[in-house]
């Protein structure tokens, strides 16, 4: 497994992407149409300049952790040869990483991106979300109902739809697929789409991301597997799936969890396993783990 250095533009990314996170959970209820805040680009240069070593410091000054080190160590032993990826950041500190490089297929978790593309649309449009988008929507969320992804990926657009909203939500790694199910991304994608449907500096309106994570807070209780066992107050959505060509499991998990008083968001990618449950039963492995590298709890 090749371990995936964040420490540089990628981690940047990540921590510019957290620098206006709230720390509660947003709440459900009716959907209405709202407007992004404007350009926060101060308030991300005023973090990333706070982040950086202090202009007196001198060149006996301890080095700073390097968290993706950190999560190899931690990580590659659990993986234990599996085809694995984590993404993780601690919206207060900062503090993030990755482990593991590559694509994957997105499986259900796409049907965040999904809802999220068709947000931005109904926010360009100045419009509330239709009766019948909503029952998509919260069929697709909460109970990941295959037929409603499909119905709103046409009505974004399509694959063209997914990757325009892509753009302007700052994926850079993540290809959209006709069969959605199949689209490529990366681990520390997810986490940029954690941070724009969870913090305040992102295209998607406050009433958009309430509404979003709000559905993402009340998927149903036999789906609530995966990144929750990090952490407590989770919101998140699961994608699995076999492959017809090999009959071996995708099994991936994205959401936000409070540990240790800290908002960590957290996106574990994995192929091959022989089963749904062992694909569970390693990306909880690996998302506890990843948490506890970050140090909050």
């Amino acid at each position: 497994m090749s371990r995936h250095r964040t420490r540089g533009t990628a981690r940047s990314g990540l921590v510019a992407a957290a620098a206006v996170l709230p720390a509660g959970s947003a709440a459900g209820g009716a959907y209405l149409v709202g407007h992004p805040p404007g350009d926060a680009s101060a308030t991300v240069a005023a973090v990333s300049s706070a982040s950086s070593p202090p202009a007196t410091a001198g060149p006996s000054e301890e080095a700073g952790v390097d968290l993706d080190a950190e999560l190899a160590d931690a990580l590659a032993p659990l993986a234990d040869g599996a085809d694995v990826s984590v993404a993780v950041l601690d919206t207060q500190s900062g503090a993030g990483g990755a482990y593991g490089d590559g694509t994957y297929d997105t499986a259900s978790i796409v049907k965040v991106d999904i809802l999220a593309a068709l947000l931005l649309q109904a926010q360009d449009e100045d419009r509330q979300l239709s009766g019948a988008e909503q029952a998509y929507a919260e069929a697709m969320i909460q109970r990941s109902d295959n037929t409603s992804a499909t119905e709103l990926l046409k009505v974004i657009g399509g694959q063209e739809g997914l990757d325009a909203a892509n753009a302007r939500l700052g994926l850079t790694g993540t290809e959209a697929s006709h069969a959605w199910g199949l689209t490529q991304t990366t681990a520390a994608d997810q986490v940029r789409l954690l941070a724009a449907v969870s913090g305040a500096d992102s295209k998607l309106s406050a009433a958009s991301r309430a509404y979003l994570e709000g559905l993402m807070g009340e998927v149903e209780a036999d789906q609530r597997w995966g990144v929750s066992a990090a952490g407590t107050d989770a919101v998140l959505k699961n994608g699995w799936m076999p492959r017809t060509t090999t009959g071996l499991w995708d099994v991936n998990s994205i959401g936000r969890v409070q540990s240790g008083g800290h908002t960590v968001l957290v996106a574990v990618l994995s192929r091959g396993h022989a089963s749904k449950e062992a694909g569970i039963a390693l990306v909880e492995t690996v998302a506890k783990a990843a948490v506890g590298v970050t140090g909050p709890g």
